[in-house]
């Protein structure tokens, strides 16, 4: 994608900080150069929640290397679910061996055949891929002026992809009106990521992406709670 909601007010400087020491890394990976021109200011809780969305679609998008596990294991976390579930992914990363959780990726996500968990909308809300809920995603992916970027073969709806939209929306990485976050939470990811993570977070192949899959759904329920509330 060329491009390619919330944690809560109360959000600690340790947990933003934390997580914004690995998104150095993940933020190269995730745009190579800005995606929009002009820097955008936003608040605390804001950068914090590109940042969470940012390292999950980076999880998502590849099995994270030697340097990136090294770049995890340093992330810290204060008492709540959140911090916990970074401590646990750091935790988690320390003991990692690349290698395998390269292989641990493919059997996941990719297999042979078809990996253990699917990452896409389409399949979660149908059961099938390329549907309607793809083609919907699209359309108001357009109107905002998101569009593919060439050598993207994964459909918009892969999980990744849409954490790296959140991220980049949030962040004002893509210059989105606001309020855009809210409106692609709401339509595109509250009825099936939670449930993606928690499937992740389950799966019988899952070892180091056990941990990446309970931080992602802690933190879709800190975003389907924030959400709830009136704009």
């Amino acid at each position: 994608m060329a491009m390619l909601a919330g944690i809560d007010s109360g959000a600690s400087m340790e947990r933003i900080l934390s997580v914004e020491s690995v998104m150095d890394a993940a933020s190269a990976i995730l745009w190579p150069e800005p995606a929009h021109e002009q820097p955008v200011e936003i608040d605390d809780v804001e950068a914090a929640r590109a940042q969470e969305y940012a390292l999950l679609a980076t999880l998502l998008a590849r099995a994270p290397n030697v340097a990136m596990l090294g770049r995890i294991a340093k992330l810290r976390g204060d008492p709540s679910p959140l911090g916990v579930a970074h401590i646990d992914l750091a935790d988690a990363a320390a003991k990692a061996d690349a290698a395998k959780v390269e292989r641990e990726y493919f059997n996941l996500f990719i297999g042979i055949g078809r990996g253990e968990v699917m990452p896409y909308g389409s399949y979660y809300l149908t059961g099938f891929l390329h549907e309607r809920p793809l083609a919907r995603l699209r359309e108001d992916l357009t109107m905002l002026g998101i569009e593919r970027v060439e050598g993207q073969y994964e459909p918009e709806d892969h999980a990744g992809i849409l954490c790296e939209i959140m991220s980049g929306t949030v962040s004002g990485q893509f210059g989105t009106p606001a309020g855009s976050d809210r409106r692609l939470f709401e339509k595109h990811l509250a009825s099936w990521l939670g449930r993606f993570f928690n499937d992740l977070e389950h799966a019988d192949s899952a070892d180091f992406y056990r941990s990446a899959g309970a931080l992602g759904r802690t933190f879709m329920d800190i975003e389907l709670e924030a959400f709830a509330l009136p704009p």
